[in-house]
C-alpha cells in the first residue's frame, strides 16, 4: 500500500498492537454500512445494479489519481492479464455486490450479512468439490454447523420452509452474491493475480468490477429502472458505498492484516453481522429475531470450528 493511503489510516503511526484493537472495531463497522445503506438505498428507489455499478465507477474515479502513473507504467503487464482481471473483478465487484443489492429489496440487512458471514465454509466446500482439498472431521463439523446456521436464517427458523425449500427470493439472491464472493476468493489464491502493490491491485479489480457490471447496469436503465437524479438520495448512496465501505473498508482491512496478520483480521469481521443488526434497527426498523441470533450462533461456531481464514467480504 502506498505511503500516501497508510498515513491516511486511522492509528496509522501508532504502535502495532496498539493500533489493531481500533482497527478490528472499525473495518468490520465500515463493512456492514454497506448492507445497511444499500437496504436504505433500495427504499428510496434507487436501483440496485445501478447502485453496484455507479458505486465501484465512483470508488475507481476517486481512487485514480493516486495510481494513474503506476498503472501506465504496469500497462503490458494489465493488459496481458486483462481476462484475469476481468473474471476477478466480475466476481468480486459483480456478482458478489449485484445481487446481494438485488436481494436488499425482499430480505433484512440483518438477513444479508448473516448469509454473507458463510463465506468461508462455501470457500471450503469449493475446493473440496473442484481441488478436491481434503476435508477433515473438525472442519466437516464446522461446515455442517455453518450450513445449518445459513439455512435457519433462509427459512426464518421454520421447519416447514426447510422441507418445502420456501425460501425468500431476495435471500436466494443473497446466496447468489456469497458464491460470487466464495469463487472470487478461491480464484485470487488457486489463479491469482501477478504481483502488484495493493493500491494498483484494488484499482484494477474495482476497474474489472465495473466494466463487468456496466451492460447489466444499461440493461436495467432501458427497462425502464432509473434513479431520481433530481434527489439527493442516489448522490449521497453513492458516494456513501464508493468511500466507506469500498474504498475506506478494504484500506482499514489491509491494515489491519499488516498489523494483525490475516488470521487476527480475519477474526474481525465475525462481527459484521452483528454490526449490520445493530445499525439496521435503528435506520431501517428492523428488528432483530430470535431465528438471526440462532443463524448467527451455528455460522460463527462453523466457521471458527472449521479453522478457516476468511477473505474481505462484499462491499
Amino acid at each position: 500500500m502506498s505511503s500516501v493511503f497508510t498515513r491516511a489510516l486511522p492509528f496509522a503511526g501508532s504502535d502495532p498492537r496498539a493500533a489493531a484493537l481500533p482497527l478490528m472495531l472499525i473495518a468490520p463497522a465500515l463493512f456492514a454500512a454497506n448492507m445497511v445503506v444499500a437496504r436504505w438505498a433500495e427504499g428510496v428507489g434507487i436501483p440496485p445494479v445501478f447502485l453496484a455499478f455507479g458505486r465501484w465507477a465512483l470508488a475507481f474515479l476517486i481512487i485514480l489519481p493516486f495510481v494513474a502513473q503506476r498503472l501506465v507504467v504496469e500497462r503490458a503487464l494489465l493488459l496481458a492479464n486483462a481476462p484475469r482481471i476481468l473474471l476477478l473483478g466480475g466476481l468480486g465487484m459483480g456478482v458478489a455486490v449485484a445481487p446481494q443489492y438485488i436481494g436488499a429489496g425482499y430480505t433484512s440487512a440483518t438477513n444479508v450479512a448473516l448469509i454473507i458471514s458463510a463465506c468461508p465454509v462455501l470457500v471450503a466446500l469449493i475446493e473440496a468439490m473442484v481441488w478436491r482439498e481434503p476435508v477433515g472431521t473438525r472442519r466437516a463439523i464446522g461446515m455442517s454447523l455453518a450450513i445449518w446456521g445459513v439455512l435457519v436464517v433462509l427459512s426464518r427458523g421454520d421447519a416447514a420452509a426447510l422441507g418445502s425449500l420456501d425460501f425468500g427470493r431476495g435471500d436466494l439472491w443473497v446466496m447468489l452474491a456469497a458464491l460470487g464472493w466464495s469463487a472470487y476468493t478461491v480464484l485470487s489464491r488457486r489463479r491469482p493475480l501477478p504481483p502488484l502493490a495493493g493500491e494498483i491491485r484494488i484499482a484494477v479489480l474495482i476497474l474489472g468490477g465495473a466494466l463487468a457490471l456496466a451492460p447489466f447496469a444499461l440493461l436495467e436503465a432501458l427497462g425502464g429502472s432509473l434513479p431520481d437524479l433530481g434527489r439527493w438520495e442516489p448522490y449521497f448512496a453513492l458516494s456513501f458505498l464508493a468511500i466507506v465501505p469500498g474504498l475506506g473498508a478494504y484500506f482499514c482491512y489491509d491494515r489491519l492484516v499488516s498489523l494483525a496478520g490475516p488470521a487476527g483480521a480475519s477474526a474481525s469481521l465475525y462481527l459484521v453481522p452483528m454490526y449490520a443488526a445493530l445499525a439496521a434497527w435503528p435506520v431501517l426498523g428492523e428488528v432483530p429475531q430470535a431465528y438471526h441470533i440462532a443463524g448467527f450462533a451455528l455460522i460463527l461456531a462453523g466457521v471458527l470450528l472449521s479453522g478457516l481464514q476468511q477473505g474481505r467480504p462484499t462491499h
